[in-house]
């Protein structure tokens, strides 16, 4: 005679499969890019972004991935604002996620359109561009979580504007944004989403 087989012993097969599907659930909801509109600047590799259909939009706050701009208070703070402003405010830009940062920011890659089409495709890295003009450092701690062909595109792109000491590295002694944060305290409360990209 077969022996009478438990009630609970399904679930306890579903519950892996439950656990799983949870652990991929944030994952799956950066696997496409999505167009949106740039409505505020924070700083200079933080944007609020709104996204969706007019009757159902989505606010996000995001930070750029690969980079780290200098903070507001920083020498440069204020101009690498301006260039992140003059670059994508108010404008369409394709963004896409790969993580959700501890502070509720999205970590996205941005694409915006150029200045020379400004019509055209999403085809100008936000990100890409602000180190080509030496408004932001490579974010080389998060180097990993880009693809080998981007990494290389950054470190290129930051070596060769601190070579021509573009931007931020016209500073003789310029601070790393995460080693200036390690001495000085840092609100992390988002701006309104409609303040202007400068005060």
């Amino acid at each position: 005679m077969r022996a009478a087989t438990s009630p609970h012993k399904p679930m306890k097969l579903l519950r892996p499969l439950f656990l799983a599907s949870l652990l991929a659930a944030p994952l799956l909801a950066f696997a496409e890019p999505r167009e949106c509109l740039v409505v505020g600047v924070r700083d200079g590799d933080s944007i609020t972004a709104r996204c969706g259909e007019p009757d159902a939009y989505e606010q996000l706050e995001v930070r750029l991935a690969g980079i780290d701009a200098p903070e507001m208070r920083q020498p440069f703070g204020r101009l690498a604002k301006q260039a992140m402003s003059e670059l994508v405010y108010m404008k369409d830009v394709e963004l896409d996620c790969i993580k959700t940062e501890s502070y509720g920011r999205s970590i996205c890659k941005m694409m915006v359109a150029p200045d020379s089409a400004p019509e055209g495709p999403l085809t100008l890295d936000a990100g890409l561009a602000m180190l080509t003009t030496g408004m932001a450092w490579w974010y080389r701690a998060y180097a990993h979580e880009q693809p080998p062909q981007e990494r290389g595109q950054y470190e290129f792109a930051e070596f060769e504007a601190k070579a021509k000491h573009a931007g931020l590295w016209r500073d003789a002694a310029p601070i790393a944004p995460w080693d200036w944060r390690k001495t000085h305290r840092i609100e992390r409360t988002p701006r309104r989403p409609d303040a202007s990209p400068l005060p």
